[in-house]
Parts: structure tokens; sequence; C-alpha cells
């Protein structure tokens, strides 16, 4: 009769064998979702792939965008007062022959003009661009006959402020300087545009604008990498509206050594769906056939996920277990060779001593 120790302990190393392979396949979940029991996803539904993709919807600005704002036309709201580092564009018929004014003059600093050795400076700052015309005229009939004047503002000082690069602040707006705030946010471009054209109506005559993102900020994807046991790691990256699955890893370098090639995408749905969309990767057929069935194309607030490799985070686990239990037994080995060297020590002087009496 074979006893039921003997039974146990030969049954021991299969169940080992079976808790072993248990921790390296890990906990699969059932899919009740399978593609197998679901019927075919129409055209119109399915998500956007390598060989099909879709045109995002217009882009909506939203913090912290970077928008660059160039002036087409920015033309100050009669009357207009001229202002120091103004620019001038004056024209003058009966001058001099060896000196001519018909160019762009800069009013300088002290507000004046400088028309040239043979007629002096004219101060212009405050006046409008008729009694500028008419102060001009004067002073130059002084040294000319019948001067005959025309004056035009070819580039306001303040204007040049306007164009330039804005980041889009927690708040929703951008700050136009000494224009004032606008706010942008939930906007397309164009509406953007006709807002920050309808604000700036405030201080010029139908002020046109050129708007443009140059950094698109508030639309991204995520990357995540199961680490192993080692810590997650997480990747955001911006969506230009091209990428696929196999842009976004290429983007992170590609599968680390803790990875597998299981691979998903967890994307919201709008909340009136109440649920999440799952798109399982087939990593292995888009990179070694080529195949575009599962290269969705990236969209916004995209999740990918790379799931870990069972066999390393086993590994990692069993290292990171057996850690502390190394430790202790590295402090006791050293703790014993200590006292042995210390014992050995004191017999060797023991043994010195007697032989010196």
């Amino acid at each position: 009769m074979v006893s039921s120790r003997n039974i146990l302990f030969r049954a021991l190393p299969a169940f080992f064998l079976i808790a072993l392979l248990g921790v390296l396949c890990g906990c699969q979940p059932i899919d009740f979702y399978g593609p197998n029991l679901e019927p075919p996803v129409p055209g119109e539904l399915q998500a956007p792939k390598e060989l099909a993709k879709a045109s995002l919807p217009a882009y909506r600005i939203e913090p912290p965008d970077l928008l660059a704002i160039e002036m087409l036309k920015l033309v100050p709201k009669p009357p207009y007062r001229i202002e120091v580092f103004d620019a001038l564009q004056i024209r003058v018929v009966g001058t001099l022959l060896d000196q001519p004014i018909d160019d762009v003059y800069l009013v300088e600093g002290e507000g004046n003009v400088s028309l040239g050795p043979a007629y002096g400076t004219v101060r212009v700052a405050g006046l409008t661009i008729e009694e500028a015309e008419r102060i001009v005229k004067d002073h130059l009939g002084l040294v000319l006959a019948e001067p005959e004047v025309s004056i035009q503002l070819s580039r306001s000082a303040g204007t040049q402020m306007v164009t330039g690069q804005y980041l889009v602040t927690p708040d929703g707006t951008i700050n136009l300087r000494q224009y004032g705030a606008v706010n942008v946010a939930g906007k397309t471009i164009g509406e953007a545009q006709t807002a920050i054209e309808r604000h700036l109506g405030k201080f010029f005559d139908s002020p046109e604008v050129s708007l443009d993102v140059t950094g698109y900020n508030s639309k991204v994807y995520y990357v995540l990498t199961e680490g192993a046991g080692l810590g997650d790691t997480i990747v955001r990256l911006p969506v230009t509206g091209n990428e696929t699955v196999l842009d976004a890893i290429g983007q992170i370098g590609g599968l680390g050594q803790g990875s597998s090639m299981q691979i998903w995408i967890a994307r919201p749905s709008p909340d009136q769906f109440g649920c999440e969309q799952i798109l399982q990767v087939d990593w292995a057929a888009i990179t070694r056939g080529a195949a575009t069935a599962t290269n969705y194309q990236v969209l916004p607030g995209d999740r990918i996920y790379i799931s870990e490799d069972k066999v390393v985070a086993t590994t990692n686990w069993i290292a990171k277990t057996i850690a502390p239990l190394e430790r202790l037994l590295g402090f006791t080995s050293l703790g014993t060779s200590t006292i042995r060297g210390a014992q050995t020590l004191g017999r060797e002087y023991n043994k010195r001593s007697r032989s010196a009496f």
C-alpha cells in the first residue's frame, strides 16, 4: 500500500508546475465581444485605418495652443494722430531739383520729421494727417515758392505689436498687449480670426488679420507601456491628423524588452454612447506582413496600451521578492564572517601572548 504521504510527495512537482504555468500565463480575461461573436461592422462605423483615413473635424482652439497672427490691414480709425516712430509717406511738388522730397520719413523720438538739409525739421507728433500737411506746407513755404504737400500714413508704430505668436492662456484668451484680451477657446480658426478682427475693430478701421495654429498643444494621444512590474511609462504626443499605430510606436522608439506584442487602442467615446471602444492591434501582421487592417489611425484622446511580457514580469517579480532575502542573507553572512575573523584574530593574539611568556 502506498501511503497518502508518498502520494502527496509525488504530486508536489505537478502542483508546482501547474502553479508556475499559471503565473507565467497570467489571468486571461474572456472577451465576450470577440470579432467572431459580433456581426460585421458597417463600413461607415469602422475605425479609420492606414489606407482608409478620415479627415479630422475642424480644429477647435484650446489652451495651451500657440497661435500666429499676422496683420494684413490695420488702418487706425480717423482722426488718427501721428505718434513717435510712425512712418509717413511724404511727397512734395515744387522742391529744389537736387533735394526732392518723395520718400518714407520716420517720426523721430522728439516728434519731428527731418526733410533734408535745405528744409530742416518739422514737428508733427500729435497732429492729424491734414494738420501735418498744412504745417509742412507752411514750413516749406519759407524756402519754396508754391509747394504742394501730400502725406500718408505708411506704418503706425502701434500696429507693429499685433503681428507675432500668442499662447492661449488657461482662461481661453490671448493677450493682444495694448489692445486687450480676446477669447478664442472652443473656436475654429475662422471663428477665432473673426473674433480677433471684431475686437481690433474698436481701434482700427476694418482690420484684417491672418491666423494660424503653430503649436497644436491641446490635441494629444498617449502611449502607455506596461513596465513588467517595474513601473509603467506614459508618453504624451501631439496629434497632427495623419498618425497610425505604427507611427505612434515609432515615436517612442519601438517596443521595449519588457513589452509583449499584445497592443490595443482604448478610445474614449462621446458621452451619448456611454461606452469605450477597444481596438485590438495585430502588431505581427502590421510589421511582418505589412497588413493594414489593424493599423488604425490615431485620434485625439486615444490611449495606445502596450501590454507587458509575462515571462519578464514574472522574472522581475521573483527578483523583487527574493531581493530582501538576499540582502538579509548578505548581512548575516557578513556578520558571521566578521565574528569568525574576530575569533581568529583573538586566537592568534592568545598564541602570541603565551609564546612571549
